[in-house]
């Protein structure tokens, strides 16, 4: 009997793995910065557990989607038929932006997230992706 991991394509393991690094840095950095922004700014810019849990939060939803969507390319690819991929990539993408939506939501309304915290998570693994691709179309 396999296991769930023995499903996942290599190269799907490797680039998820790649981003969690990439928006542990940048979650790492983004608090560096609330706590500057902070010592500057005290009484606008908070630093306490919701900006801790907000950049947890926010990571995890960023990673876990770009995994989904790994996971829907290869499923997608596998597929003989073409009309099925496209239908397949379409709903993972709504159901994707859907989970996305929803974070955004309750980290915004629950008092426990600092709402930009959250949020700004879910920007790093793309922006990650075009700075990689730019460094590498640079380096040709």
């Amino acid at each position: 009997m396999s296991n769930f991991g023995d499903k996942v394509q290599p190269a799907v393991k490797k680039e998820t793995k790649n981003v969690a690094i990439y928006t542990v840095v940048g979650v790492v950095v983004m608090w560096v910065g609330f706590l500057i922004l902070h010592l500057i700014w005290p009484e606008k810019i908070p630093f306490d557990y919701r900006v801790i849990l907000g950049g947890i939060g926010g990571g995890a939803v960023a990673v876990l989607n770009f995994f989904l969507m790994g996971m829907a390319v290869q499923k997608a690819v596998s597929e003989t038929d073409e009309a099925g991929a496209k239908r397949r990539m379409q709903a993972s993408y709504s159901q994707r932006n859907l989970m996305q939506m929803l974070w955004a939501v309750l980290a915004i309304v629950l008092p426990c997230f600092q709402f930009a915290a959250g949020i700004l998570p879910l920007l790093i693994p793309g922006t990650v992706i075009k700075l990689m691709g730019i460094k590498n179309s640079i380096k040709r």
